[in-house]
């Protein structure tokens, strides 16, 4: 029996991974902020555990993964999906960006924190489901909270691009456990959010044309069966991509890496 930690596994591709490997007798544990959506996951097994916490806090992050590690001191994977995206900027009590906060500082802080739990498995892997092989800007060094010029889009791709290179320099540790980047394509999830007019008719679109949130999965499920032997692998719609090259920069990930400790030690 694997035990699966999924952030974000109330709702949407993180749910149906949860359904998906409960409904194979694995342990599963969700990590989210709605005890409603998380019930119906728990009633359909015993082997589910929900773990209720706003993953854009550092200090939620930190309480999650003690009660995780320990609840279950050995992870066979941990799938990193949670988003929210904003129209709108609006600034996290901890003083981050909020996407930044959600997209990127936690799966930093899941990554990080559960390394020792998955490192006790034979087989582990982390799966971040973000955006590999998209075209993003580059992270605003001087502004990395976007205090000017802010927009929903741009803060999602600066998140995006700051997933890369967070799997890069995970990659770069010594007896690292496997990094897998994943982009699922477009999947009819419910797109968690608070949009403005405009974008929200475009989310609209996504729902109506985006692939089956079951079929979105599949090359996720792979991958977890069968975890990638490289420390650093990315796929998008389950074809592999190359890691080397523009935004997978070692200088840039090793940059981020020592601004993202700065930002979490002054918290």
């Amino acid at each position: 029996m694997k035990t699966i930690v999924i952030s974000g596994g109330t709702d949407g591709m993180g749910r149906a991974l949860a359904l998906e490997y409960l409904s194979r007798g694995d342990a599963v544990v969700i990590i989210g902020r709605d005890a409603d959506k998380a019930a119906t996951i728990l009633a359909a097994s015993e082997r589910a555990t929900f773990v209720q916490a706003d993953l854009s806090l550092v200090d939620e992050n930190t309480r999650a993964i003690a009660d995780i590690t320990s609840a279950a001191p050995a992870v066979d994977a941990l799938v990193l999906c949670a988003r929210h995206f904003r129209s709108h900027r609006r600034r996290t009590s901890d003083g981050h960006e909020s996407t930044f906060a959600l997209e990127y500082l936690s799966r930093y802080l899941l990554s990080h924190g559960l390394a020792g739990a998955l490192r006790r498995t034979g087989n582990p892997v982390i799966v971040n489901v973000s955006g590999p092989g998209l075209p993003k800007p580059e992270i605003r060094w001087d502004d990395p909270t976007l205090t000017r010029g802010y927009a929903g889009v741009i803060a999602q791709g600066q998140a995006g691009r700051a997933n890369d290179l967070l799997g890069v320099a995970f990659a770069a540790r010594p007896g690292t456990v496997p990094y897998v980047l994943v982009n699922p394509g477009a999947v009819a999830t419910s797109f968690s959010g608070e949009y403005d007019a405009a974008t929200a008719v475009h989310v609209e679109r996504l729902k109506r044309f985006g692939k089956p949130v079951g079929e979105g999965i599949r090359p996720i499920v792979r991958i977890i069966d069968r975890p990638p032997a490289e420390p650093l692998s990315a796929f998008v719609e389950g074809r592999r991509i190359s890691v080397t090259g523009n935004g997978f920069d070692v200088a840039a990930a090793e940059r981020l890496a020592e601004l993202t400790r700065t930002a979490l030690t002054r918290h």
